[in-house]
């Protein structure tokens, strides 16, 4: 207890909760454009369970990874070289991570190029193709979950030791995704534009981890820079649309 308020009267402590929700809610929105597209192909009934069960394990993905600090520090220690140059397990789930998420959104684009086809097969109940799509939905989401989850919690730890001060953190972080998941789905779901930009954000965010995980540091704020304006452009050709006479 005296810990805690030593804690909450360090002006310190405040500065880096600050600074520490501030960067979990932006790196939140990789996780959350994800969730958002996938949810959006399942039926309309069951988009608001898919996606509270994958941000809900999300916090507790992330929670349970605070409880292993110790042992998610030591995923950066180099485990094997190649050509001079070293990989660390964290390397390894940001590779895998963003190959997932590169041909995630590589097919979802193909997918929606494509000319709707015509879906007569009877035999297939409705029920089990809702069942297989929502229970591989929350596979994708938990895979995505633990890439992002133990890139935020690494970050985390280089910017404070405080663990309490991380939990305040994540939780803030992934109720704010809670609460704007159902807007954000939405709004890209009345928006089909919005769409293939959302999957070009998802192959630049995956190009990103493939990049860090081989060394190369790629500055987040350039990425998000670029997002803004992208999105602010496309923004603005809605607003064009919206005005052009019938």
């Amino acid at each position: 207890m005296d810990y805690l308020m030593q804690l909450a009267a360090s002006p310190a402590a405040w500065a880096a909760l600050v600074t520490l929700i501030a960067m979990e809610v932006v790196l939140g929105i990789d996780n959350l454009l994800f969730i958002s597209i996938l949810t959006n192909k399942l039926p309309e009934a069951i988009r608001p369970r898919a996606r509270r069960i994958g941000i809900g394990l999300a916090l507790v993905m992330r929670l349970g990874l605070l409880s292993t600090v110790a042992i998610i520090v030591q995923l950066t220690t180099p485990v094997f070289s190649v050509f001079g140059n070293d990989f660390s397990w964290r390397d390894l789930i940001l590779i895998a991570g963003g190959l997932f998420l590169v041909w995630k959104a590589t097919k979802e684009i193909h997918h929606s190029m494509e000319p709707l086809a015509e879906h007569g097969d009877a035999e297939v109940s409705a029920g089990k193709v809702i069942d297989i799509s929502f229970r591989a939905a929350i596979i994708q989401i938990l895979i995505l979950d633990l890439v992002f989850s133990i890139d935020s919690i690494i970050t985390a730890v280089g910017m404070t030791e405080h663990i309490p001060i991380m939990v305040i953190a994540v939780v803030v972080a992934v109720l704010t995704m809670l609460f704007a998941a159902g807007p954000l789905a939405n709004f890209i779901n009345r928006n089909p534009s919005i769409v293939m930009l959302a999957l070009g954000f998802l192959l630049l965010i995956g190009t990103t981890l493939i990049a860090e995980g081989f060394g190369a540091h790629v500055p987040k704020g350039y990425i998000y820079a670029a997002m803004a304006f992208s999105a602010g452009i496309e923004f603005l050709n809605m607003l064009q649309r919206k005005r052009r006479p019938a």
